[in-house]
């Protein structure tokens, strides 16, 4: 069962940094993947593949075609892609005001100066399958690059053993604008999109959650293309302060506790009474699930109830945690927000959990996780753009900079920075 602790003793603070995995022999097998498919494309997919997903393909079977996507839409229940196509404008609706507006500033000399937005032109996205079907992430990583204007979205999938792709992923592939669809994973599919094969031309982004051989390999291949982030296992923070259902924070503790057995589920809280009832309520909601097994790993491995003196403690050390989730189950969590440093999403108050976030509320749920939360930020549509810096100076703009710049240079000793602007306006005045 989960463990309790109190603040700040060395086992609460352990739980609240969390636990580092690094398998030097994992990472070798990666680059040894990656540098494989760079050398030997499709050939070396296809025998991939085969060892590591038990599915034998043919070169032409790696792009899923349109006909099976077809049949995917007649396989899934109409009430099913009624519900898709609703999540589907929630999360357009809110990455659409995330779009920023290329800008020009002219001072009183003439001179211009701005930043002017692009979106990148292809970018692959990695879906998680083999056992299992995860279109949530098809919308929540296509859609805020269809958002942004990217137009080849590139996704990538394993099979299961049979070379199929689960009917509600293509699905959600078609309904989010998804141009071309593979059926590969690993850290295999993250070399096809960064170097390209024969039969997968390259990316210049790749985004998604993965397992840490996916992770392992987008940390091998950047460079050659963008990524979005090295995504670890699942996490929440519940900040509580005892005014709402126990049963409320138990349920929520354990929708990320159910996804990996090193997912990190943890409350904060300084009501030590109701801390007992949340306990007591995971007890009753766990032995529900069928999942519980690898809850029941996560909750007694990485999980933690901890109390605090008080709230203000129990902010510090969420802040320090940096949590992917954090929810706020207080009795009026508002004015806490401005306690709040880091986070990958946060959610308030009792009629908020965490799963809206994972299919519905709108926002990415692509967010940070092991405490990056510091430094990084949820997948948006800032991730599918780039920005260039417009530069253009009158005569008379460039003329003033002159002298500032040539000295600037000359400190640096690259004379020849001030000689370009020197020698023009000499010119100029002939």
């Amino acid at each position: 069962m989960i463990p309790v602790y109190q603040w700040p003793s060395r086992e609460a603070q352990e739980r609240i940094r969390g636990k580092t995995y690094f398998d030097e022999e994992i990472r070798v097998r990666v680059e040894q993947i990656v540098q494989d498919v760079r050398a030997n494309g499709d050939e070396a997919l296809l025998r991939y593949t085969q060892t590591l997903d038990g599915c034998l393909l043919q070169t032409q079977d790696l792009r899923v075609g349109e006909t099976e996507i077809d049949d995917a839409m007649q396989k899934v229940e109409a009430d099913f892609l009624d519900y898709l196509g609703q999540a589907k404008a929630q999360i357009s609706s809110f990455h659409s005001q995330q779009k920023q507006k290329s800008w020009f500033s002219q001072d009183e000399t003439g001179s211009i100066t701005g930043q002017l937005y692009r979106p990148m032109r292809r970018v692959g996205i990695y879906v998680p399958g083999g056992t299992a079907s995860y279109p949530s992430t098809v919308l929540m990583t296509a859609l805020p690059a269809k958002v942004a204007g990217v137009t080849e979205i590139v996704m990538v999938t394993p099979p299961g053993k049979d070379g199929r792709i689960p009917a509600a992923t293509l699905a959600a592939a078609r309904m989010a604008g998804v141009s071309e669809i593979y059926r590969i994973g690993g850290a295999q599919a993250i070399a096809a999109l960064a170097y390209g094969t024969a039969t997968i031309p390259a990316v210049e982004k790749i985004v998604g959650p993965g397992n840490i051989y996916v992770a392992l390999a987008k940390k091998a291949v950047y460079g050659a293309v963008g990524i979005d982030m090295l995504a670890g296992p699942s996490e929440i923070l519940i900040i509580g302060d005892g005014s709402i259902k126990p049963e409320y924070a138990a349920a929520d503790l354990l929708s990320q506790a159910e996804h990996d057995r090193r997912a990190r589920a943890i409350l904060l809280t300084p009501d030590s009474a109701w801390a007992v009832e949340v306990r007591k309520a995971l007890r009753e909601q766990l032995a529900l699930l069928p999942r519980q097994e690898i809850a029941a790993a996560s909750l007694r491995d990485f999980g933690a109830v901890i109390v605090t003196a008080n709230l203000e403690e129990a902010f510090a050390a969420a802040n320090s945690a940096a949590p992917e989730h954090l929810e706020l189950l207080l009795a009026d969590p508002w004015p806490a927000l401005a306690k709040v440093e880091n986070a990958g999403a946060i959610f308030l108050g009792a009629h908020s959990p965490e799963p809206l976030g994972d299919y519905w509320a709108g926002p990415s749920h692509v967010l940070p996780t092991g405490g990056t939360a510091r430094y990084a930020s949820p997948l948006s549509v800032e991730d599918f753009t780039k920005r260039s810096s417009i530069i253009s100076f009158s005569a008379v703009g460039m003329s003033k900079a002159a002298e500032p710049v040539k000295h600037l240079a000359l400190a640096e000793g690259l004379a020849a920075h001030g000689q370009a602007l020197t020698v023009r306006i000499k010119e100029e005045s002939r």
